[in-house]
């Protein structure tokens, strides 16, 4: 079977499938947006589109449940758009092709858009039924979660009327969310000089690839390589040992992506040449024999290009390497509080070297907010040491886990009544947009659950379809369970 239509829950995997042909990348999600606001108009239900382009729709509590509390039921429309290399794909074009590989759904060479379109479908799934209890209904639908959560933070106060909000966007079934990691963006910048290429040089380009990548949160502590740290770590010995000249560098695309492909333009000294492309082969073995476990494809080579007409000069492209170098990257602090999980860490997610610019994007996350702050700082300490300006933007809170939450009773005991076993009750180390709502929205009870995804933000991206069937039926039982006022 390849029709994922087919599968159960039929209702959720048919607006599943309608939404995959949509495109809807982030800051792109106009066509998305009409979608949902006709589909709540046809199902003759209150929809709005606040001023930000949030989607709310309201729906009346079926009969002899209009004394429970009420129920936001909260998604993102946005995906994050990743492809493989070789893949032609034009995200905001073309609709994503599915594949059922045995217990999972993925995509050919692109993200899927599972995150967070299974969540959106099962919410217009619970809209349009006629056979599901529940009290009243907000479904709050927000734009550009994944580059900045420009949604919510646009949210305003006394939109919504809910007592309990549902967010619909973790990645693990058999789990329950009640914290997130708040995050920042850290981005330095710093114009460069540039001189003619020495003569009797010959040009490379450099590349590393085959990386998996992943979400820059969710995959940060499974020892995934970051293909910007490899390139650069690369271009310390390079400069040292062969006096390399750096034409451009770049890589990585998605601040909220581990990145998977970079690459180098540079020039040697023609008579060692044949000695740097032994040197290139060297540490592909290496990085490969480092990597093992975590990269089997991974892939660092150089191939003779084009020779640049101009590199950066050799003072700035000393200060340049070492600063992106040190860069703090990966897995900085584990949470003391809760097992496993990670609370500090740092994706330096973008590097552009070109035309005499260089720009390197961080995304740094915690659920300390002071640790968070100070390793923006570090990050910020190494790129001041080469007089780069570096802004520190797009800030948000963590989410404190409340455990004594009435909404995670009830959840809990649902759960094991269902399955006969209790969820696990964990924070995750990425941003959920109930941080940002609780701010906002302080009365708030909130959860968050999914089903379970894996691989998000990378092409590699699938969903479990028995999990698919399994959040649905406990959202809808949930529904049911939610007390009165």
């Amino acid at each position: 079977m390849s029709d994922i239509r087919k599968l159960e829950p039929k209702q959720v995997w048919n607006l599943f499938h309608e939404i995959t042909q949509i495109p809807h990348p982030s800051k792109k999600e106009k066509r998305i947006v009409e979608f949902v606001v006709k589909y709540g108009k046809e199902h003759k239900l209150e929809t709005i589109v606040d001023k930000i382009g949030n989607v709310i729709i309201r729906k009346p509590a079926t009969k002899g449940m209009e004394k429970r509390k009420g129920v936001i039921l909260q998604t993102h429309l946005d995906m994050v758009p990743q492809k493989n290399n070789d893949k032609k794909h034009d995200f905001e074009k073309d609709p994503i092709q599915t594949i059922i590989d045995g217990e999972w759904v993925k995509a050919n060479g692109t993200t899927l858009g599972s995150d967070n379109g299974i969540g959106v479908a099962a919410t217009l799934a619970v809209l349009a039924s006629k056979d599901i209890p529940h009290g009243p209904l907000e479904a709050l639908f927000t734009i550009d979660e994944e580059t900045g959560m420009t949604g919510v933070f646009g949210l305003k106060k006394g939109i919504l009327k809910g007592d309990i909000l549902m967010n619909l966007d973790s990645e693990d079934e058999h789990e329950i969310c009640v914290g997130c990691a708040g995050g920042i963006d850290v981005s330095a910048v710093k114009k460069y000089k540039e001189e003619k290429t020495p003569g009797k040089m010959t040009a490379y380009r450099v590349t590393a690839k085959g990386l998996k990548g992943g979400h820059s949160g969710v995959d940060i502590a499974l020892g995934r390589a970051n293909s910007n740290k490899l390139m650069f770590r690369f271009l310390m010995q390079a400069e040292s040992d062969f006096g390399v000249r750096l034409a451009e560098a770049a890589g990585g695309n998605l601040r909220n992506a581990i990145p998977r492909e970079s690459y180098a333009v540079l020039a040697v000294s023609s008579v060692k040449a044949k000695s740097f492309e032994k040197f290139v082969k060297v540490y592909n073995k290496m990085f490969r024999a480092e990597f093992a476990e975590t990269e089997p494809d991974l892939s660092f080579s150089c191939k003779k290009c084009e020779m640049p007409v101009r590199v950066m000069t050799k003072q700035d492209q000393y200060k340049i390497i070492r600063a992106v170098f040190a860069c703090p990257n990966g897995v900085q602090r584990m949470s003391q509080t809760m097992k496993g999980l990670v609370e500090t860490s740092n994706n330096m997610a973008i590097v552009k070297c070109i035309r005499g610019k260089v720009e390197v994007h961080n995304l740094c996350r915690s659920s300390v907010n002071t640790s968070k702050e100070s390793t923006a700082w570090r990050i910020a300490a190494v790129f001041h040491l080469i007089d780069a300006k570096v802004t520190l933007t797009g800030g948000y809170p963590g989410w404190k886990p409340n455990m004594a939450s009435p909404v995670l009773k009830v959840m809990s005991g649902t759960y094991k009544k269902m399955f006969g076993m209790a969820p696990d009750i964990k924070a995750i180390h990425a941003g959920l947009e109930c941080a940002i709502i609780g701010g906002t929205y302080p009365a708030l009870d909130m959860i968050s659950f999914g089903p379970t995804i894996r691989h998000p933000h990378s092409p590699d991206e699938k969903v479990n379809i028995p999990s698919v069937k399994k959040f649905f039926d406990f959202l809808c039982e949930s529904l049911k369970q939610i007390p009165v006022k």
